[in-house]
């Protein structure tokens, strides 16, 4: 204000001065402003407020009150905060949607100032308008990119934890967080020493500050306590760092593999015994020459095992295909011989990183395949990328040449894949690698990484599936007569069984003749009539594992020798499980001791869920083992038998199954 002693004319040149003065600032302000009078109608706007609004000349907006300017549902709040500047003298940073001269809303930060004269009277407001559109458009991103993490975060089945560098914990998941009961929230400020048996805790220290200080990240498999037990977890942790490089903490990611691991177990334990009975059947060439790997003949038998393993277990079983990119391109500037040798290293490193128990193949040129058995497809996609990461830094060839390769990596997995068969696995991988490839190659695809392009690719998928089939169709046709030799050796290794146990032989032709003769009489297809006869000619074949002591005892068989004898359904099944050709026929041999009334074995099964030719084959079975002589006893009489075959309808056999059988005896005897 002018000093004390100014003249009046003095005084209005300076007044006139300091409005100037303040008009010239609040134009040049970057900001949008607006000057109000008390009762909020605008006296005086920049150009910038009149951009923001969309005005032309400042006559579209002085002498319009402010709050014409605020979306109606955001009025009566900006009205209240209006009366909260009378009392504070000034109000930051409020949010608000304004309306532009088009009726158009936008989101906006307003500040509001009271503007008081020299004796202390407010005279006016001054409002400072900011348009925070993009600031809002990066926080509801923001927001959504929190929201997706979170919803991964609380979904994920893995355990995922983020902790300190002193492993202390920050984060968990709800995954994680269930398994110490607690809820995440809880698990902030903790460490293993309020979890775990200190014994534990302290390994699990150990391996953080060994992380920590190599700064590399590590598949670590360890003991784990859950809800009390001990368990089996395989764990990947690594280093966390921040935009300079800087180690922060600590992340790790674990899943339960106790089940993997019993299953793995019994796997080796079964993949043993099945070596050395197919050795006495069979001396296949499995392998591929050039590489040492197993070749697609073995992955073709060996698929279906796995997956009835997979489908029996209620476990998964997951298939990466990997096919080097512009490899003739090798061939043709450094020459074949050269491309033998990288093939060799790429197979070698394959077998290195590949997990213990998991099958490698080279399954044609420069295409293999991991065959994993209990991984999930989320482990297996991790692997894929393990692999083409460390592929693409690795380089392979000798002192005079080396080179890099890239990858084309499709991953495939059981159950998530509707499949109904091992082999559509090889299927899918090789169509993802399809797209893979048409999209440049180098990546490592699933299922959903390629639904997109394949409905925008409708018609050209459709003409690729129809060369498929008629691809699959001709390897179908090559594998189904190398196979032919080998059922024809199963069926007369099966009658060498008599020189073993005389009974077994003898019983089998028996025993084939009516079960054969029941499923004609129940004009069952063709088909099915063949897979019966050979079902019931292969349905002991599981004896040749069970030792001569027990299966001619003439004493009664103890309960141990009893479970003994019940494996030899399950021997057999692991016999006949490679061959695709007899895969029908599986099911009948397994589940022929099964009863009607489910006290059957080995799975209890009840009614009508046993297989029709098993039912047929377990009272062709019984009958024939009634009449005969046995080691430890004389045969029945016939007439004895059929009361026996009579007192089981409805609760050992198929009621229906008897009372055809009784006809076809009945049909016999009036034969002669």
């Amino acid at each position: 204000m002018a000093s004390k002693g100014l003249s009046q004319k003095q005084l209005i040149n300076e007044l006139v001065l300091q409005e100037h003065l303040y008009r010239s600032l609040v134009e040049a302000s970057p900001e949008a402003i607006i000057v109000s009078d008390m009762k909020w109608t605008i006296m005086m706007v920049n150009k910038q407020a009149m951009q923001l609004h969309g005005a032309k000349s400042s006559d579209e907006m002085v002498g319009k009150n402010v709050f014409e300017f605020v979306v109606a549902e955001d009025r009566a709040r900006a009205k209240k905060n209006a009366e909260r500047v009378l009392k504070q003298g000034k109000i930051l940073n409020q949010r608000y949607k304004l309306l532009k001269k088009n009726a158009e809303a936008f989101p906006a930060e307003v500040s509001a100032s009271l503007i008081v004269d020299a004796k202390g009277k407010p005279t006016s407001f001054i409002i400072i308008v900011h348009d925070i559109t993009e600031r809002e458009k990066a926080e509801n991103a923001l927001k959504e990119s929190e929201r997706k993490y979170r919803t991964l975060l609380k979904n994920i089945p893995q355990k995922i934890f983020y902790k300190s560098m002193n492993s202390t914990y920050i984060i968990c998941n709800e995954s994680y967080a269930n398994d110490l009961n607690i809820k995440p929230e809880q698990i902030k400020g903790k460490t293993d020493y309020d979890f775990h048996p200190k014994k534990l805790a302290d390994k699990y220290r150990k391996d953080d500050k060994r992380i920590l200080r190599s700064g590399k990240g590590e598949e670590i498999e360890e003991g784990y306590v859950k809800n009390g037990r001990e368990e089996t977890v395989r764990t990947y942790k690594a280093p966390v760092r921040d935009e300079r490089g800087r180690i922060i903490g600590i992340f790790g990611i674990f899943w339960d593999v106790t089940h993997l691991k019993k299953i793995e177990k019994n796997l080796e334990l079964s993949n043993i015994n099945l070596s050395k009975m197919n050795k006495r059947l069979r001396e296949v060439a499995l392998k591929d020459v050039q590489t040492g790997l197993y070749n697609h003949h073995y992955l073709a038998e060996i698929i279906e095992a796995h997956f009835a393993r997979a489908k029996k277990y209620g476990t998964f079983l997951s298939l990466i295909m990997l096919d080097i990119d512009y490899f003739k391109s090798i061939n043709d500037v450094y020459g074949h011989r050269f491309g033998d040798l990288v093939l060799k290293q790429f197979a070698l490193y394959l077998k290195k990183v590949a997990p213990k128990y998991d099958t490698v193949v080279r399954f044609g040129g420069e295409e293999f395949i991991i065959l994993s058995f209990g991984r999930d497809s989320a482990e297996t996609l991790f692997l894929a990328h393990k692999i083409l990461d460390d592929v693409n830094i690795k380089y392979f060839g000798n002192g005079t040449h080396s080179v890099k390769l890239k990858l084309s990596i499709g991953v495939s997995s059981y159950p998530q894949e509707g499949i109904i068969n091992g082999t559509d696995l090889i299927d899918i991988a090789d169509k993802i690698i399809s797209k893979a490839k048409e999209n440049g190659g180098n990546k490592v695809y699933a299922s959903e990484d390629m639904k997109a392009a394949t409905r925008a690719d409708g018609e050209k998928n459709v003409a690729n599936d129809r060369d498929f089939k008629m691809l699959s169709k001709r390897l179908e046709k090559l594998t189904k007569k190398s196979h032919e030799s080998l059922v024809e050796a199963i069926f007369a290794f099966a009658k060498t069984i008599e020189l073993k146990d005389h009974y077994t032989g003898e019983h089998v032709d028996k025993t084939v003749s009516t079960a054969t003769d029941i499923a004609k009489a129940l004009s069952l297809p063709k088909e099915n009539i063949e897979h019966i006869r050979q079902a019931a000619t292969l349905h002991d074949l599981g004896k040749i594992g069970i030792s001569e002591k027990i299966l001619l005892k003439k004493a009664k068989l103890t309960k141990k020798e009893f479970e003994i004898i019940k494996k030899h359904p399950q021997i057999a099944v692991d016999i006949l499980r490679p061959i695709q050709v007899l895969h029908d026929i599986i099911p009948l041999i397994f589940y022929h001791h099964e009863r009607w009334d489910g006290k059957g074995y080995p799975s209890g099964l009840k009614a009508g869920n046993i297989p029709i030719g098993a039912r047929i084959i377990a009272l062709a079975d019984v009958y024939q083992a009634l009449i005969s002589d046995r080691p430890y006893r004389k045969a029945y009489p016939k007439r004895k038998v059929l009361q026996i075959i009579k007192d089981g309808r409805g609760s050992q056999f198929d009621p229906k199954i008897v009372d055809v059988f009784l006809k076809i005896i009945a049909a016999r005897n009036s034969n002669g």
